[in-house]
């Protein structure tokens, strides 16, 4: 049996269950712990969820115990509170943890003698123990390093969305902005960017992308999809930029909606800083064959995106290099549509639930925590080596990472 255990069971995850459910015909159960935030529900996430594998901690604890001691694996994730996986830490019995980065404001908060010793309590104590991790971003190695935790047991993983699967080149045929003049119909490279409009987030930086576009003379149509705290300043900026014919400001859309855009838009924008530890948006639009613009510290990025091959990017804070990367692809629709067919290879050839879900298996029984007659047939002999979900997960400096990701293709 294999048990996840996370904070709420949310559409990004969702895939993921159903291909570990099917796998394992039926022997795997998701245990949720707590309900879900008012604001991802007011932002179209389903509350109401009903699936066989699923179990509610908070409304049948006992039971959720048991199954968290009795699980061949268990894997646990986006959850602070560590007493759900105490008493099977303690009676060594193995435990798979999911963890986005530590130290997403900066790691020199590792200095703090209450971190560390926080740290020490739920991971480096348990080093030498059968816990792994599963690295949902690539500085997520660097982080735990920094703590001395899961040496040589730590794993590329992420978030793995719907993936959806087109006729790729009559996806890149159809997209586009079309807009009507009065006197023409016309398609005009569509730009898109959907998010909370937050800090961290950036929502300010595709309407100066739009302003630095304008001003070059250049005809396009941007949709800034969203709502939030910046969603005044936003609206200021576009009207002071005197942006209003060229960008769309449609307020919050729900998942399936924001899904229906990506896919007639060119181009996405993705700008959230450090703080964005993982970044489905990369999955959904990749999926959707969009020439993904994103910047080199989003979790997400170092894993799914090559720079030049299935995407652009742009160095965290450089605003003229991620203007530039936008301009580029404006300016060349070919190269946009060879950057969205990657993109969409990336998604439907290895970054998926029903990958993650099958390697993850394999993984387990190659470290001797699941029986041998667990292993699916038709599973890959071998786990590939550098690419992936379940395969080893480099320790790369912070400060190494841009030139790395960009050092054979700028």
């Amino acid at each position: 049996m294999v048990v996840f255990v996370s904070n709420y069971l949310n559409h990004h995850q969702i895939p993921f269950c159903h291909s570990m459910y099917e796998l394992l015909k039926g022997d795997f159960t998701f245990i949720q712990t707590e309900p879900m935030e008012e604001e991802r529900i007011k932002m179209g996430w389903n509350q109401q969820l009903s699936f066989p594998y699923l179990r509610y901690y908070y409304q049948e604890p006992e039971k959720c115990k048991a199954l968290i001691l009795a699980a061949k694996v268990v894997l646990f994730g986006g959850c602070d509170d560590e007493r759900y996986i105490e008493a099977r830490l303690h009676a060594k019995k193995p435990v798979i943890r999911i963890s986005e980065r530590l130290y997403k404001t900066g790691q020199w908060k590792a200095i703090s003698p209450r971190g560390l010793k926080k740290k020490y309590h739920d991971h480096t104590g348990y080093r030498k123990d059968q816990v792994y991790l599963l690295c949902a971003g690539a500085y997520v190695p660097s982080d735990f390093s920094i703590v001395h935790a899961y040496p040589g047991k730590m794993y590329r993983w992420g978030y793995f969305p719907e993936t959806k699967h087109y006729d790729i080149e009559e996806l890149l045929k159809q997209k586009g902005w079309l807009t009507d003049d009065k006197s023409s119909k016309t398609c005009v490279p569509y730009i898109l960017w959907a998010a909370r409009m937050i800090p961290w987030k950036h929502p300010e930086l595709p309407i100066k992308v739009a302003k630095y576009l304008k001003n070059k003379g250049l005809d396009f149509h941007m949709e800034i999809i969203g709502g939030g705290v910046m969603e005044e300043q936003i609206k200021a900026l576009r009207k002071e930029y005197g942006l209003e014919d060229v960008v769309t400001l449609p307020g919050f859309m729900p998942p399936e909606k924001v899904r229906e855009s990506m896919e007639k838009a060119d181009i996405y924008l993705f700008t959230s800083d450090r703080e964005e530890g993982w970044g489905a948006v990369a999955n959904e639009s990749m999926n959707s064959g969009c020439a993904l613009v994103a910047n080199h510290m989003i979790g997400a990025v170092p894993y799914l995106v090559k720079h030049g091959e299935n995407g652009l990017i742009y160095r965290d804070g450089n605003m003229a290099e991620l203007f530039q990367q936008t301009e580029k692809l404006v300016r060349d629709p070919e190269l946009c549509r060879k950057l969205g067919r990657q993109a969409y290879q990336t998604i439907t050839g290895c970054w998926n639930a029903e990958t993650a879900a099958a390697r993850l298996i394999r993984l387990s029984c190659q470290l001797g925590i699941l029986d041998s007659d667990s292993v699916i047939p038709g599973l890959p002999d071998e786990i590939p080596e550098d690419e992936g979900p379940c395969t080893p997960a480099p320790v790369t400096a912070e400060r190494k990472m841009y030139e790395q990701l960009t050092a054979s293709n700028n």
